[in-house]
């Protein structure tokens, strides 16, 4: 199945976003913003039990599922920054929670041609292809239509730190 990939290791070294979206309607036309939050909750996220960012956040913006990953109710998000603030390991990164959000559709149904996410991004960060989730190589699916590449943060890592 294609996947869009989304290779977390070479889009955080842009350190500025320029990746452009199909989608004529987001706001600042950036769709890859979404996809990194999207990422970054569900694998870079430590998952705290008692969540700060959570707590934190005045406006119940953020949520954390029976999974425990991070959900951010956009409707609600006044982007205030109180959860980045708060999360202990830095982990909510200010960029990733605009007010003004975009949530990527995948491109699906829209097989004519590449998405500009994959045409615009100079780092060859953000692509459409088969692959297999391998977590030997820190390859992980995020969803039904995303592949993440990144190093997945694991509660056992810290244990085998510790001993």
């Amino acid at each position: 199945m294609m996947r869009l990939f989304v290779d977390l290791e070479k889009c955080s070294k842009c350190k500025e976003c320029v990746v452009r979206c199909s989608y004529f309607y987001h706001p600042q036309n950036n769709g890859i913003t979404s996809l990194r939050e999207f990422a970054t909750f569900s694998l870079v996220c430590r998952q705290c039990q008692d969540a700060p960012c959570v707590n934190s956040c005045y406006h119940n913006a953020l949520e954390k599922q029976a999974d425990g990953i991070l959900k951010r109710h956009t409707m609600l998000c006044t982007s205030c920054k109180s959860c980045s603030i708060a999360c202990p390991f830095g982990v909510i990164f200010p960029e990733f929670i605009p007010y003004l959000d975009s949530r990527c559709d995948f491109c699906i149904g829209k097989t004519e041609e590449l998405p500009l996410c994959v045409k615009s991004c100079p780092y060859q960060a953000v692509e459409i292809k088969e692959v297999e989730e391998n977590p030997e190589k820190n390859i992980y699916f995020v969803g039904k239509s995303l592949a993440v590449h990144s190093r997945k943060w694991l509660k056992d890592d810290l244990i085998l730190k510790k001993k």
